[in-house]
């Protein structure tokens, strides 16, 4: 995978209470930056452009939402 990188909406100070994404020409990974070593969210790249407008028509909606949209 690449570099991570925090979002640009990350929040005030350390900017901790965010997620950070790195991604490959084939994938992207999602990780919380409060525990960087923790699991991370692996999609595909096309699935994780599905994942982020999902989550731009429905903030509320989560991880388990999306994988009941994706099927």
């Amino acid at each position: 995978m690449g570099n991570w990188r925090k979002s640009s909406y990350s929040g005030e100070g350390d900017g901790n209470a965010c997620v950070e994404i790195a991604d490959s020409p084939t994938h992207v990974a999602v990780r919380d930056t409060k525990t960087p070593a923790r699991a991370t969210l692996t999609f595909p790249t096309g699935a994780f452009v599905t994942f982020v407008e999902s989550l731009e028509r429905d903030p509320y909606s989560t991880v388990t939402d999306f994988a009941r949209f994706r099927g």
